[in-house]
């Protein structure tokens, strides 16, 4: 039997607390370099830590909505490691204690239903971040060290670089939807590690692991697993390279792995209870409390616009990625009469909209009743979508409602039959050589038609009308 590639994921995300993890200072991204630091992110002599509440409901709340135990009793942990970017030498985390364990993510896998465990959903601190200079300096800024941080560690469950980053989009969906992270990979708020080794199912034979670091986006995830999937699958068959359990960095430029260091084991962390901080013991009331305040997730809201509204799975799927375009749509569809044609403009215009500025729905100058408004004026006839497009940009330009503009630039469409049949006989007459061709069998040649008569009419003619009028002037 021939190898078997075997992946794991550990994913670590920013809480959006206001606070850091065990300090007041605050949790904000952007800030001036080294301006939120205190004795007790800095791990000063005499400081003592104390936990967030905020960062260990969040954490609960993720576990719960991964299908996860919450611990009765936990503890944190000294992870040591010499290193710039940790000024006291040691980061809290924890080790054999998790708060939530034992939990999974279900994703499609190209058809088939594909089952991700979760071991583990645990609370730590954030580092520091170094910045290296191109005259060989290294700057430390500390603002981001003792900020809360998330690890969502898998089992080696994944197969494939295409489970990895549906399991990443997946999963930052499901934070987002949470509101306990941003999970903004360019602003360092959810970084993923995948661990990438081969197995012989026969044997048990492993090729040693090696992860990879620097990874910024969910296509770099992928780019550097499907790159290292392949490199360690050929220097296992053709000897080519010696294979060591390692870490290694994805180069962005070169699109490789590149070795970093020798890859570290638990050991060497010297791992030993945090004795600055008591265990924790969450209340089976509080746990029930946040239980009870879930929100309904991507994948089960995706399932009910499905039902609820008609719409094809792959609508639903877009819809849901985020939970205010989900807000959106839903406030949209409410009151429009074609729940199908709502998803159509939000899919459409508003998220072509959205990623030509860059930005999410919170910053489209319309609100959903502005664009009911338009939608409903399309779905009655009234313009039709080429004038409606032009109405949605003059919208957002102006600041005004959709049937004001149509009334203000006579934009209404015309669906007067008398006045269509004389534009239809017009567009047959001035053009012979296409009436010709389509009653030789060109069908499509009606096309050229009905622009003619669109042409005429700045757009504003009824299309299908048109189109019935020409098959039966043209018999």
């Amino acid at each position: 039997m021939p190898l078997q590639p075997t992946i794991g994921l550990e994913v670590h995300a920013e809480l959006s607390t206001k606070s850091k993890m065990f300090c007041s200072c605050a949790n904000e991204f952007g800030a001036p370099p080294d301006s939120h630091t205190c004795p007790v992110c800095l791990g000063l002599p005499g400081s003592l830590p104390v936990p967030n509440r905020q960062a260990v409901e969040s954490v609960i709340r993720t576990g719960l909505a991964l299908g996860c135990h919450v611990a009765e009793r936990c503890r944190f942990a000294r992870k040591n490691y010499f290193y710039p970017d940790l000024a006291k030498n040691f980061q809290i985390s924890q080790y054999d204690e998790p708060l939530t364990h034992d939990g999974h993510i279900d994703l499609e896998g190209e058809g088939q239903p594909v089952r991700i465990r979760i071991r583990r959903a645990h609370l730590e601190e954030d580092t520091g971040k170094n910045i290296h200079l191109s005259d060989g300096h290294t700057l430390v800024e500390y603002n981001r060290c003792g900020v809360p941080l998330m690890e969502v560690v898998t089992e080696p469950d994944f197969r494939t670089a295409e489970h990895v980053r549906e399991y990443l989009y997946t999963l930052r969906s499901i934070l987002q939807y949470l509101g306990v992270s941003s999970a903004d990979m360019e602003k360092g708020q959810m970084r993923c590690e995948p661990t990438i080794n081969w197995i012989d199912p026969d044997t048990g034979e492993r090729t040693p692991k090696v992860e990879i670091k620097n990874l910024n986006s969910i296509k770099s995830v992928y780019e550097a697993v499907k790159y290292e999937l392949a490199r360690q699958k050929r220097a296992a068959a053709m000897g080519e390279e010696e294979l060591v359990q390692e870490t290694r960095r994805w180069d962005e430029a070169k699109l490789v792995t590149a070795t970093m260091r020798l890859k570290e084991t638990a050991d060497d962390y010297m791992y030993f209870p945090e004795p600055d901080l008591a265990p924790l013991a969450p209340e089976p009331e509080w746990i029930e409390e946040i239980r009870a305040s879930l929100p309904e997730l991507p994948r089960a809201r995706a399932q009910r616009l499905v039902v609820d509204y008609g719409l094809p799975a792959y609508d639903a799927g877009v819809l849901t990625e985020t939970r205010d375009l989900a807000d959106y749509f839903e406030a949209v569809a409410a009151a429009v009469p074609d729940a199908k044609l709502a998803s159509n403009w939000v899919m459409g215009d508003v998220r072509a909209w959205l990623n030509q500025e860059g930005g999410d729905i919170s910053t489209l100058p319309l609100a959903p009743t502005a664009l009911s408004e338009l939608v409903s004026l399309v779905a009655a006839g009234t313009i039709n979508n080429t004038t409606a497009k032009d109405v949605f940009a003059k919208m957002i330009a102006e600041g005004k409602g959709a049937q004001e503009i149509v009334e203000a630039e006579g934009l209404a469409q015309i669906s007067d039959t008398g006045e269509l049949e004389r534009l239809v006989e017009r567009a047959i007459a001035d053009n012979p050589k296409i009436v010709e061709d389509y009653r030789g069998g060109k069908r499509k040649a009606i096309g050229a038609l009905v622009g003619a008569v669109m042409k005429a009419t700045r757009g504003q003619a009824n299309a299908g009308l048109v189109n019935k009028l020409l098959k039966k002037k043209l018999g």
